[in-house]
């Protein structure tokens, strides 16, 4: 009961991080009209969030323990709620609206990066038991904020308009400072045994096992942010419905089917094959793609998103429970590298998305599409782990 709170602070430090990444794209057309930024530029603002989160994991994989937990999760808290309130002012103060949106994006993507290094390993510090299926609990909590994010941003818009958005950015601020309030007083853990080490940087990439479950983490990146992100550009433009509409029916859709999957597997997971549910999830995901890329009807294009959101549920939780199965002494530096990896993913997939658009004059359907690369790639990642993980037993 010591670390009930610790608990209930990751659960919270999640849904920041659902502001922090499911916010911004709610205004992706605003930004469109009201700043005259294209969409290829748009998308870049998409690249430039996971691109420093993922400068953020690479550098905490080799500080977070010398700076200590604590001040770290504390300080992601600070600059979350400090990208959202600057994305409200500095567009309108600099010359270029553009910059001032990438500079808010860079300050909230450094406390992004900071906290998914080091919520999960908070999390699975805590003591307790079924650590596989306390992980897919706290990565359902991700979905349940972007849930709230959409339908409470979406609420505010229909009812005071979207031009008021700088007030609801400046709402959503208030959750990451009472955050890390409640961090600055929470008991935290160690991952490890007093005096004992976990694995460096080079004893990691010396594991053949540690490159397969990076591009595991890539590929759960790019399939899921690749739908997610521009799902409300895709139900307003590729489907036609009213932004009202598009983003209930599109992005909460999403959110709402993978938190499903992960809160069946918190709550069944002891009864679940991990690995055969993963490649069942991947196979589910490359359908989804195609039912989106292809449909012209709005009621498949919606099913598309529902599908790819129950896909990709578990792919991101359940990479993290196999590679603290698989390299148990991996450390923070396990978990910052993972991260990175995944940040990859969600740079590279809704980037690639919006450039395959922007290629096929501005159609969203194509572009997503053209994302098909992704679950593929998934597929080959999973059999690879399958076969080594065969051959091996365990490694220390």
């Amino acid at each position: 009961m010591k670390y009930k709170h610790t608990v209930y602070a990751c659960f919270i430090g999640y849904i920041v991080q659902a502001i922090i990444n499911n916010f911004a794209p709610l205004l992706f057309l605003t930004f469109q009209s009201q700043y005259g930024v294209t969409l290829d530029r748009i998308a870049l603002l998409t690249g430039l969030n996971f691109g420093v989160q993922l400068l953020v994991d690479l550098l905490s994989a080799k500080f977070a323990d010398k700076i200590g937990y604590r001040p770290c999760i504390i300080g992601a808290h600070i600059f979350s709620a400090a990208g959202l309130l600057l994305m409200t002012i500095l567009p309108d103060l600099l010359p270029d609206a553009y910059i001032g949106l990438c500079i808010a994006v860079v300050v909230y993507a450094l406390g992004g990066g900071l906290l998914e290094v080091l919520v999960s390993p908070i999390m699975e510090a805590c003591p307790g038991d079924e650590k596989a299926k306390a992980m897919s609990l706290l990565h359902s909590f991700y979905c349940w904020g972007h849930v709230g994010v959409v339908f409470l941003s979406s609420l505010f818009f229909a009812l005071f308009g979207i031009s008021n958005w700088k007030i609801m950015a400046v709402i959503w601020a208030l959750v990451p400072i009472a955050n890390g309030f409640f961090f600055a007083k929470v008991p935290i853990g160690s991952l490890l045994e007093e005096g004992e080490q976990g694995y460096s940087i080079r004893q990691l990439a010396s594991k053949g096992i540690f490159w397969i479950f990076m591009l595991l983490m890539a590929c759960a990146g790019s399939c899921e942010q690749a739908v997610s992100q521009w799902a409300s550009a895709y139900a307003e433009s590729g489907l036609g419905v009213p932004k009202t509409i598009g983003d209930l029916a599109g992005p909460l859709l999403f959110a709402v089917t993978m938190g499903s999957a992960r809160l069946f597997y918190g709550k069944f997971g002891e009864k679940i094959d991990l690995e055969k549910f993963m490649l069942m999830s991947a196979v589910l995901c490359l359908c989804s793609y195609l039912i989106i890329g292809l449909s012209s009807l709005p009621i498949l294009g919606f099913l598309g998103c529902a599908l790819c959101g129950l896909s990709v549920g578990i792919l991101w939780p359940g990479t993290f429970s196999l590679g603290t199965k698989g390299i148990p002494k991996g450390g923070t530096a396990m978990f910052a590298l993972f991260a990175l990896a995944g940040d990859v993913g969600c740079s590279s997939g809704p980037t690639y998305v919006g450039m395959m658009a922007e290629h096929f004059g501005g159609v969203l359907n194509l572009g997503i599409l053209a994302g098909i690369i992704f679950p593929i790639l998934l597929l080959v990642g999973l059999a690879l782990e399958r076969r080594t993980t065969g051959k091996i037993h365990g490694i220390g």
